[in-house]
């Protein structure tokens, strides 16, 4: 309770003092990447604050100045809290819109130029994806969350197919990202209370889209999930579904 106590009261204000300089600074300098420098120091400090070590690997997988598709599984709110303190790239997140009527952090994440998406207007939500696209093709890495939102009990969930629609119209190279542990830290059956631990995050080998369609969404969504979940604990992982129409793989796939 004592460390849940203090998490929060860091959450708080760190959002809101960190919040402000990312906007004054994407104001002064016209330029996203000192806001994302701000997001950064607001991840690593409430990683602090929660008593929270990320352990990173596979780094040397990734080239200076190349954009990438992140893809990664989605187990609790401090799967964000890492990616941002602890992935050592300039990106823009893809994120349900209503985080940005958020006072202070909306117009920080806009500030920092991430993007919206609008998922009950299917109009709206192409426009994302189309612009979301765009960025990327222009150098812009970008990190998607494909289940969606957050799995309720850790286990990996279906994917959406927004993602994949990106990866067919960027032709940039995705990369698996498997995070394994958030789940412990905190849940949403266990709301507001924070348990310290260790979370990894596993960055796994680029996989090219260069000439693929969505004829080969289903393809390349499979390949994803292989490849995340090769670092899942069963746990974790369990029986998952490589999509909606499809047949279970066993628990033994998802073994680290």
């Amino acid at each position: 309770m004592i460390r849940a106590l203090f998490f929060h009261t860091v959450l708080v204000n760190s959002t809101f003092l960190l919040g402000i300089s990312a906007i004054l600074a994407a104001l002064l300098t016209r330029e996203p990447k000192y806001a994302h420098l701000a997001a950064r120091l607001w991840g690593r400090v409430n990683l602090w604050a929660a008593g929270v070590k990320v352990r990173v690997k596979g780094l040397a997988n990734l080239e200076s100045g190349q954009p990438y598709i992140f893809l990664s599984n989605h187990q609790s709110a401090f799967d964000i809290l890492a990616l941002l303190g602890k992935l050592p790239v300039q990106f823009a997140w893809l994120a349900k819109e209503e985080l940005f009527s958020i006072p202070v952090m909306g117009r920080a994440m806009s500030a920092a130029g991430y993007i919206p998406i609008d998922r009950s207007n299917r109009r709206k939500a192409m426009e994302s994806l189309n612009e979301t696209a765009e960025r990327i093709q222009k150098g812009t890495s970008v990190v998607i969350f494909p289940e969606g939102t957050r799995s309720p009990d850790g286990v990996l969930q279906p994917f959406k197919k927004g993602a994949f629609i990106i990866a067919a119209k960027a032709q940039q190279q995705i990369v698996p990202i498997a995070i394994s542990g958030s789940y412990r830290i905190v849940s949403r059956q266990c709301a507001g209370m924070v348990h310290p631990g260790v979370v990894d995050v596993m960055i796994e080998t680029p996989i090219s889209t260069v000439g693929l369609t969505a004829k080969d969404n289903e393809t390349l969504m499979r390949t994803v999930r292989e490849s995340i979940c090769r670092h899942l604990t069963p746990e974790e992982g369990g029986l998952f579904p490589v999509d909606t129409n499809d047949s279970c793989l066993p628990v033994s796939n998802c073994r680290r």
